[in-house]
């Protein structure tokens, strides 16, 4: 899948610095902070949701207000842990965590919507949950995609990660009002599974992980909450095209309406990936790219960036946990202007300036 689209995204980022590291002394965040969900509360305050990670790998989801200066922000004040592995498919015989997640305000459904990867014993997968508040959770399971006649495969076979919902309703490709969610299935099951390999849907060529969009018509969720954990009419959005997506990409903060459509930042993957899933044994580099989404078909690519518009530069970004990650996950406005937050190397949490190019 390649395009003639890789300009036209008048869009740039610019880091500020570092807004949350790990406390010392806080067994919770004894293996790093990082990749957070943000939104604000009913009160207008401002909150990242960061991942805290625990020595064994064990993640939970942290609440953290924002401190501002001059508009900016600058640190957080924590507010305590709202979501643990306490679910048994969150919680593997060697590993247990609620991991990466990402954060939606949806007026019309008038609740955040929570994405994150609950890695229990069938490896990372997709789960949701739901909050008036952003303190308290209600849990909708994990994410069951519909069955698609033709799409060759079941997706909920297969691990997934980096999924969110767009803000508002869109309409599906039949041109039903939907909640959509961009996510990011990966076919090769050898990695946990021994003896197997990969399984590529119906017309995909390409086995590095891309982002795919399911959709949950409108009238559907609106009459029951569950309904967003039961995705359906499935299509592939984007493969890796461009030298710093060359081992996959992966939606990042949630997709922001813009003049030209939808405007999502992604992260790219390059580098060298040994067997097996110890991010920490990769020699990879992840850095940020952007990509314009049709805003009457958000399964289509208007354009999107050949560059990266932030890749790890500074010592927080090259030195960590993962060496050379740059995680962008949240994206809010404060007094018009939008702000991007990211995970640092795996380990601290920074944010960036999103600017329109002229």
């Amino acid at each position: 899948m390649t395009s003639d689209k890789s300009s036209g995204v008048p869009y740039t980022m610019t880091r500020l610095g570092v807004v949350m590291t790990p406390e010392p002394g806080n067994p919770h965040e004894a293996m790093g902070v990082l990749n957070p969900a943000s939104g604000r509360a009913p009160d207008g305050r401002l909150y990242l949701l960061p991942r805290l990670v625990e020595g064994g790998n064990i993640s939970r989801v942290g609440l953290a207000e924002v401190q501002l200066r001059d508009g900016v922000p600058v640190g957080v004040q924590r507010r305590g842990v709202v979501l643990a592995p306490d679910e048994g498919w969150e919680r593997g015989a060697n590993n247990a965590g609620v991991e990466d997640p990402r954060t939606t305000w949806v007026p019309s459904l008038g609740r955040h919507l929570m994405t994150y990867v609950a890695f229990g014993p069938l490896g990372p997968r997709l789960a949701l949950a739901v909050s008036v508040d952003l303190e308290h959770w209600q849990r909708l399971g994990p994410v069951q995609f519909g069955y698609q006649p033709g799409l060759d495969t079941d997706l909920c076979m297969f691990p997934n990660k980096d999924a969110v919902f767009f803000p508002e309703v869109v309409p599906d490709p039949d041109g039903r009002p939907s909640y959509a969610m961009l996510h990011r299935p990966m076919w090769d099951l050898g990695w946990f599974r021994e003896g197997e390999t990969v399984h590529l849907p119906a017309g995909i060529t390409d086995e590095r992980p891309g982002i795919w969009i399911s959709y949950v018509p409108a009238d559907l969720a609106e009459a029951d909450i569950r309904a967003l954990a039961r995705p359906e009419n499935h299509r592939c959005v984007a493969l890796s095209e461009h030298a710093y997506e060359a081992l996959k990409i992966g939606a990042g903060p949630p997709p922001v309406r813009v003049d030209e459509g939808w405007l999502l930042i992604h992260h790219g993957v390059s580098g060298e990936k040994p067997v097996g899933f110890d991010p920490t044994t990769q020699k990879v580099e992840y850095a940020a790219g952007a990509m314009l989404l049709d805003a009457a078909d958000p399964s289509r690519v208007v354009a999107r960036t050949a560059e990266p518009i932030l890749r790890p530069e500074t010592v927080d970004e090259r030195d960590g946990t993962v060496p050379n990650v740059v995680f962008p996950t949240a994206i809010e406005e404060i007094d018009g202007v939008r702000y991007v937050f990211y995970g640092m190397a795996d380990a601290k949490i920074g944010v960036a300036r999103l600017d329109r190019t002229p």
